[in-house]
């Protein structure tokens, strides 16, 4: 993905507060996908390698013991969990509308976004 991206992170909530050039730097390392209605983002139990954030779209998680669960949309985000954790994903998630997603390996989760989660 194109450093140009990177102010369409700058409306990312959790991504807000990095600096212009810090989020170019992510920016330079996310991968964009478009997906169809219907394809299926990561499946409850696989093995966890990158983290997703909703450019546009909708998607809903699902867990097999406990039906849907919420419905993402732009500006959420969602692998934190199991890349945090080192444990397979929590939930299935599968797309509900045309939608557009960036996501990073786990490298880069590790460099640039775990930290947003640590506890002040």
């Amino acid at each position: 993905m194109s450093p140009r991206f990177s102010h369409e992170f700058a409306r990312i909530p959790l991504l807000a507060e990095l600096p212009g050039e810090t989020l170019a730097l992510l920016a330079a390392r996310m991968r964009r996908e478009q997906l169809a209605p219907g394809a299926t983002v990561v499946g409850e139990g696989d093995d966890a390698d990158r983290f997703f954030i909703v450019l546009s779209g909708m998607l809903s998680v699902t867990q097999e013991s406990l039906g849907p669960r919420r419905v993402l949309r732009p500006g959420d985000y969602f692998g934190e969990v199991a890349l945090t954790m080192d444990v397979p994903r929590t939930a299935s998630v599968r797309a509900m509308t045309p939608t557009t997603l960036a996501s990073c390996d786990r490298a880069t989760f590790d460099e640039f976004i775990r930290p947003l989660f640590a506890d002040d």
